[in-house]
């Protein structure tokens, strides 16, 4: 089967050539060609691959994005294929869903008995922290690559991809020791609103790359799920810093 994709980012031979070599060297694909003028790669595969492991074995300054192509003889076959993919992200998006829920629980579990909303709310942001960044620690170098492709911040300043899995660490200790709390709910206004910034322009631009939130152990896709786990962090620190709860 043959699927056209769009890829942002070339702009001589050499870029031409290094695209092509690195999607030739995925699984199942048996032929590649590129089409420098046209920013366009046709890539032929044994089996349908996804576009995010796609994206990952290109180098972050490539970006690829699936060609819409617009026939009234194979809308059947596009319905079909959309609702596969939306299936196959879902799937994608599994161990993150399961990972808030649990965190969620927790949370509740901690102070059911003495129902409090702020301190479900600080341990609530303590252990998503925490875990999150126990994720992204998993691969510290892998990292910083896959996070400046969406954050804003860590685009111009790569050292900040490099720490931010500490920073993280550190707002999560602070959280649940209950330590500076103001302090630590207005690094996560700042954090978290340069990273939805990001995450924001990359879902209206479309494009199709990895989310960075649990670090490369997990190929988490880029979807509105990053942007709706950011979304209530910061309206839970907006509620605890305006006394809210």
């Amino acid at each position: 089967m043959k699927h056209i994709y769009i890829i942002k980012g070339m702009t001589c031979g050499s870029c031409k050539a290094s695209v092509e070599k690195s999607l030739r060297d995925i699984d199942d694909v048996s032929d590649v060609e590129v089409n420098l003028e046209n920013q366009e790669a046709t890539i032929t595969m044994d089996k349908h691959i996804d576009i995010v492991e796609l994206q990952k074995s290109l180098a972050s300054k490539y970006t690829i994005t699936q060609k819409e192509v617009k026939n009234v003889f194979t809308s059947t076959q596009s319905s079909t294929f959309e609702i596969e993919e939306e299936k196959s992200k879902l799937q994608q998006l599994k161990p993150l869903l399961l990972i808030i829920f649990y965190i969620a629980t927790a949370s509740i579990l901690l102070h059911y008995k003495n129902w409090s909303w702020s301190a479900f709310m600080l341990d609530f942001m303590g252990l998503f922290y925490i875990v999150f960044s126990f994720f992204k620690m998993l691969d510290l170098k892998g990292f910083p690559e896959s996070f400046r492709m969406y954050d804003p911040l860590a685009k111009r300043v790569p050292f900040y991809g490099k720490v931010y899995p500490f920073i993280e660490t550190a707002l999560g200790l602070m959280f649940l020791m209950r330590f500076e709390i103001n302090i630590a709910l207005k690094i996560t206004l700042i954090v978290l609103g340069i990273t939805t910034i990001g995450v924001t322009k990359t879902l209206l631009d479309k494009k199709s790359i990895q989310c960075a939130c649990l670090g490369t152990a997990l190929k988490l896709p880029m979807t509105e799920a990053t942007f709706i786990e950011n979304a209530i962090m910061i309206v839970m620190a907006i509620l605890m810093l305006l006394n809210i709860f």
